[in-house]
């Protein structure tokens, strides 16, 4: 079974309607399905009518407990997986409008605790100087003005104490000279302040560091339910479990490489001093 990227997100109703009709083959009522699963009556029926993405988790159970013949298992493991990952590829973030993009990235934070960044070539909005956030939308044709407020409006998040943020920035990421060296120095003076903030932690990778993995995208993982993962031709979501599973798996490996505290500040001052020398 292969999809388009569009469809990605999409595969939900789909998905419904085949566990439906294998439940309604296999003569079970959904009082017994979910006695069969451990779960409510009410989950199946939200499952089956659409209302409820399920996990691939949920969907094995549901398979297994109605002894689906394995080229239909086949079929609805890959509808789960689709229904859990979404595709918006650059013309669609750019209609929506790039302010509209920072209120859907506030409405993440504010409903996460712990949230971990992987910043691979740039700084994000949440740690960046003013200037930095204006030079980093400069490419965009269309009027950038509500997406600079929303990105600058959004980094309040960072001083609600009952939230936890990890950011690990490339040496690349830090020094990329999106702004000119002074107010780059100005940036990287920025991201030592708030790496005395007790909610978050900063780590750089430094040029030359061997990690476990070749570091491929700039990615976001909220809580453990959800990863964002930025490329250059739009952005992917993922929501199912054993890929939230994996991108934390990834980013537990490039946290041991990164340098924290005194010695990030120390190698952060001594970037600075050079940007302004």
């Amino acid at each position: 079974m292969t999809f388009e990227a569009e469809q990605l997100g999409e595969s939900g109703p789909e998905l419904a309607s085949l566990l439906r009709e294998l439940r309604k083959r296999a003569g079970l009522s959904g009082d017994r399905l979910a006695a069969r699963c451990n779960m409510s009556q009410s989950m199946v029926s939200r499952i089956e009518n659409g209302r409820t993405r399920p996990s691939l988790v949920d969907v094995e159970a549901i398979l297994r407990a109605l002894e689906a013949p394995p080229e239909l298992v086949a079929e609805a493991s890959a509808l789960a997986r689709m229904a859990n990952t979404e595709w918006r590829n650059l013309r669609e973030l750019r209609r929506k409008g790039l302010g509209t993009r920072q209120a859907e990235l506030k409405g993440l934070e504010a409903s996460s605790t712990r949230m971990r960044y992987f910043l691979l070539s740039m700084i994000t909005g949440l740690l960046a100087t003013p200037e930095y956030v204006r030079a980093s939308l400069a490419h965009s044709p269309a009027d950038t003005s509500k997406a600079v407020a929303g990105k600058l409006e959004r980094q309040a998040v960072l001083y609600d104490a009952s939230k936890q943020f990890t950011f690990l920035l490339t040496e690349q990421a830090v020094r990329w000279p999106v702004v000119s060296p002074f107010a780059l120095a100005e940036q990287m003076d920025r991201l030592s302040s708030l790496s005395y903030l007790p909610n978050v932690h900063i780590g750089v990778i430094p040029v030359g560091t061997v990690t476990p993995r070749v570091p491929l995208n700039t990615f976001t993982i909220y809580d453990a339910s959800l990863v964002t993962i930025e490329t250059s031709a739009g952005s992917l979501v993922l929501r199912d479990g054993r890929d939230v599973h994996a991108y934390l798996k990834e980013f537990a490996g490039y946290e041991e490489c990164a340098l924290f505290g005194e010695e990030v500040r120390a190698r952060l001052a001594e970037w600075s001093a050079a940007c302004r020398a």
